[in-house]
Formats: C-alpha cells, sequence, structure tokens
C-alpha cells in the first residue's frame, strides 16, 4: 500500500469561530473513523499557528535559525494527514472528502517516495 499525505493549507489571521468549527471537527473525526475502519488511517494532526515555526538552514560554516515561516504569504499549511491507499485514486477519494468537509480550504495530495 502506497502512503499518501493531505496537506491542508489555510488562510492566515484568526481561526473561525467555535459555533463554525464545532461541525467541522465533528465531521472529520467521522472522516478519521472511517479511515481507520477502512484500514486507511495512519496520522493526523492540526499544526499550532505560523508563528510559533522556527526555521533552520545549513550554510557552510553555521546553522542559521529565524523565528516565523519559511515563506511569507497569505496561507500556510495548517495540518495534515497520512494515509494508506491502493492507488492515487483511492486517495484522492478520501481527499475528495476530506476537502468537502473543510471547504473552501486546499488539500495538496502526495504520495511518499518509496524507499
Amino acid at each position: 500500500m502506497q502512503q499518501y499525505l493531505f496537506s491542508i493549507y489555510q488562510p492566515d489571521g484568526e481561526a473561525p469561530p467555535p459555533e463554525f468549527l464545532e461541525p467541522i471537527m465533528r465531521e472529520l473525526d467521522a472522516l478519521n473513523a472511517d479511515l481507520k475502519a477502512a484500514g486507511a488511517w495512519v496520522f493526523a494532526a492540526g499544526l499550532h499557528d505560523p508563528s510559533t515555526a522556527t526555521v533552520l538552514r545549513a550554510t557552510d560554516d553555521e546553522v542559521l535559525m529565524t523565528d516565523g515561516p519559511y515563506l511569507e504569504g497569505k496561507e500556510h499549511l495548517g495540518g495534515f494527514t497520512i494515509i494508506q491507499a491502493e492507488d492515487l485514486d483511492a486517495a484522492l477519494a478520501w481527499a475528495r472528502r476530506l476537502a468537502t468537509i473543510v471547504k473552501p480550504l486546499h488539500i495538496e495530495v502526495r504520495p511518499f517516495q518509496e524507499h
């Protein structure tokens, strides 16, 4: 089985209010339960605000550390899900459901490289 990463991108700024997020979180919990029941779920997590990020970059003689996200932008990686699926079509079927739950956020689907 191939593993796939579903990256969830969200706009910068304040999180939506609880009354908006609660139904979304219920649907995400149901999706995760279905992924687990199907044997497809590997791992999922939300991330803290991008201001909590630290970026490290090695140069010839030192490692530079910078607070904040690597790129300045209007959106950031807000969370991710890792699944395993028979093929890309099966992974995209799960990703369609995720995209419907978190609309209008973008979901990027990428396979992991096999070793």
